[in-house]
């Protein structure tokens, strides 16, 4: 067997290597570029709406207030961002900061003429640190420094819990 009688085979396979490779590459940086975005605003959203239809997506806004309202499977209510509002069905219990004026960062969809919701993520600043403090942990649990010794750690942190044995 000749060396030319190898090539076309040869050829053949670099071709095909080439194009799974570029295939690869391809999926790997759409993704990339879906997975760096972390939400869009409710704006953003309302916007880009046509081509979400049907994605799952994070969408960020404000609650808006006197528009909560209690179902028997979550919580419906209306965001807004920059004067654009989207209601919202949020299937699921709420988190316990969840309340008017709050932003939410909410994972889902768009679905008819609201955003279907499983996911709710509360935003919040050191405003609530402040106005809050029984409901933060002090630092010293939180994020001990790195001249910090291991029995500091414990001793500052909170008491642990004892759980009974189980039989």
């Amino acid at each position: 067997m000749s060396a030319a009688a190898g090539s076309p085979n040869r050829r053949r396979w670099w071709v095909a290597g080439s194009l799974v490779v570029a295939a690869l590459g391809l999926v790997v940086v759409q993704g990339l570029g879906e997975a760096t975005l972390y939400f869009r605003t409710a704006d953003e959203a309302v916007a880009q709406r046509k081509s979400l239809e049907g994605r799952r997506f994070r969408i960020e806004g404000d609650v808006v207030g006197q528009s909560v309202a209690t179902t028997d499977g979550g919580v419906d209510f209306l965001i807004a961002s920059k004067g654009v509002e989207v209601p919202v069905r949020h299937r699921g219990d709420p988190p316990e900061m969840f309340n008017k004026g709050i932003p939410v960062v909410l994972e889902g969809r768009f679905d008819g003429n609201y955003f279907a919701s499983d996911r709710m993520l509360v935003k919040h600043s050191e405003t609530y640190i402040a106005e809050n403090p029984d409901r933060v942990a002090p630092v010293s649990a939180r994020s001990p420094g790195p001249d910090v010794t291991v029995d500091q750690r414990v001793d500052d942190a909170a008491p642990l819990r004892a759980d009974p044995p189980v039989r």
